[in-house]
């Protein structure tokens, strides 16, 4: 489901903090695959990505737009289209590698949504589903590959740190290019309605390697308990020193009141974005500044630090109920990735709101940092003649049936009358059956192919509609990443670990284990241990040489 992958997973807690200090600079670079050869950058700007048709559904209540504005439905539509005229598959038993954050699955045998999904694709399509959890998806990954014995599709994770990539995609995978490029994905038309920007991140070195994986455009979010900042006329605030008198107001420590998660790195992030910090990097006439090197991403350490002193943060930094405080308005804000977000908004009830970056100072121009619009790509194995890799895109293409659709209703939702209901205005219902199967085999399908994200919240749609203005104001100040769509060897290398090293000494600097400075030492040594060589080789990328 587009709207349901997890803040304690992919995105979440550790997640989020690698994407804002280490991914943001590798992001795209590992969901591509990241290693380059020499004439890699070059081949890929000439490279023609899959012709965009906008699918024809149902329309949104509330548009969306190519800007990363997601279409919004206050009630879920009553005239459905068919995307899928047959059943994609040829009756053949159809293999998968891919993740889930949540429960697992139950087994095929016991589980009534996956035996109806085997029907309607017209296949059995077998799993292997690895959980968040010991070595996770790359030991897994790794051994499977090793084994030979590779599934026909394959989930390629955007930050996880797979290596050689490239040369794997080249010896056991097909270069889609010639089923995707230009026009010839119109065959697959819910593919040709995934946004250009996700398509970006499943080219390397000039070919498309794999179906991208939509997600939403949308970056981190700063949610608020509305209520919670009634005493101090809401979460609206000046600057930043603004922002910090009214915590030290509303905090009460012998009550356990507390303004803030103890997420340190990703509070930072968003201090940043107050103090108008690049989205990982800056582009200048050619050149690139990491955010690490900016005056602005200092300046949000340094907050950080005056908000760890003022007692602002949970105390416990291992704080594993988060959501529980905010709905008790024992816990202020939060920091969530959007996808997350739209999650903890059909989950939880309580006055959600979004604190949308300001001037951090006198002179600043804030900013928000926009995401990639893809959680990777599946590719499709070697082993695959030309018959049937297109009937796996035929499957894939089913698997990205957009909101409005039969296809849909079912993927997110499963059987009616087994695991979901219809309200008396026609919303979604889950059942304990559905909750059990639908929602947790859906998420491991939407890691092999998924629908562009949508805003649908049953039984809320005021607040969906609330939720579409806040994207459209956050879009008014949004940056995306310049990098996005360019190639570092060197980042699928190193960046995961001088990335964590800054990391690690952002969280001891918040925490006072450490004096400001020792991020300006650890800085040195992200330049040296690879920063600067990612610096030259994005460069040359975006300069097409």
């Amino acid at each position: 489901m587009s709207t349901n992958l997890s803040r304690r997973g992919f995105m979440g807690a550790a997640g989020i903090a690698g994407l804002t200090v280490a991914g943001l600079s590798s992001l795209t670079a590992c969901g591509s695959g990241a290693t380059v050869s020499k004439g890699g950058a070059k081949a890929s700007a000439k490279l023609k990505l899959p012709t965009y048709v906008a699918a024809q559904t149902a329309p949104a209540d509330l548009a969306g737009n190519a800007a990363g504005l997601d279409a919004t439905y206050l009630r879920y539509p009553k005239k459905l289209t068919k995307s899928v005229a047959k059943a994609p598959g040829d009756g053949s038993r159809i293999t998968a590698l891919t993740e889930t954050f949540t429960t697992p699955a139950p087994a095929q045998g016991k589980n009534a949504y996956w035996q109806e999904l085997n029907k309607r694709l017209g296949s059995q399509f077998d799993m292997t589903i690895v959980v968040e959890e010991g070595a996770g998806y790359p030991g897994k990954f790794n051994a499977i590959v090793a084994s030979g014995d590779i599934p026909d599709l394959v989930w390629f994770p955007p930050n996880q740190g797979l290596q050689h990539v490239p040369e794997l995609l080249d010896a056991k995978f097909h270069d889609l290019t010639p089923h995707l490029s230009g026009d010839a994905v119109q065959k697959y038309p819910n593919l040709a309605n995934l946004p250009t920007t996700a398509w970006k991140t499943a080219v390397i070195n000039g070919k498309i390697r794999g179906v991208a994986v939509a997600y939403g455009s949308m970056g981190q979010v700063y949610v608020v308990n509305q209520d919670f900042w009634k005493p101090v006329g809401g979460a609206e605030f000046t600057s930043a020193e603004d922002f910090l008198a009214k915590g030290k107001e509303l905090l009460d420590a012998k009550r356990n009141k507390y303004v803030l998660e103890p997420a340190y790195v990703n509070h930072v992030g968003q201090f940043a974005q107050w103090f108008g910090a690049p989205a990982a990097w800056r582009l200048e006439d050619g050149k690139l500044t990491h955010m690490y090197e900016t005056e602005e991403y200092q300046e949000a350490l340094a907050f950080a630090v005056k908000v760890r002193k003022a007692g602002l943060f949970w105390p416990d930094p291992n704080l594993s109920t988060t959501m529980e405080k905010v709905v008790q308005g024992s816990l202020g804000a939060y920091v969530q990735s959007f996808p997350s977000f739209l999650t903890d908004v059909k989950t939880y009830d309580f006055p959600f709101g979004v604190i949308v970056p300001f001037a951090g100072k006198a002179g600043a121009t804030p900013s928000y940092t926009l995401g990639y619009g893809s959680v990777g790509y599946t590719a499709i194995c070697k082993k695959a003649d030309t018959k049937r890799v297109e009937m796996l895109l035929r499957v894939l293409d089913y698997l990205a049936a957009p909101f409005g659709t039969e296809e849909r209703l079912f993927l997110d939702n499963g059987i009616e009358g087994t695991h979901y209901t219809r309200t008396s205005n026609g919303d979604i219902k889950l059942t304990a059956k559905g909750n059990a199967e639908a929602v947790t085999t859906a998420m491991p399908l939407a890691f092999l192919a998924n629908t562009p994200e949508y805003i649908y919240l049953p039984g809320k749609s005021e607040l969906a509609s609330k939720i579409h203005g806040w994207q459209e104001e956050l879009l008014k100040l949004g940056k995306a990443n310049p990098t996005s769509g360019h190639f570092s060897d060197t980042s699928t290398k190193k960046s995961a670990s001088i990335g964590t090293a800054v990391s690690d000494t952002v969280l001891d600097v918040v925490a006072g284990r450490k004096p400001v400075s020792a991020f300006q030492d650890q800085v040195k040594k992200w330049r040296s241990g690879g920063g600067d060589q990612m610096r030259a080789e994005y460069e040359a990328s975006i300069a097409g040489k």
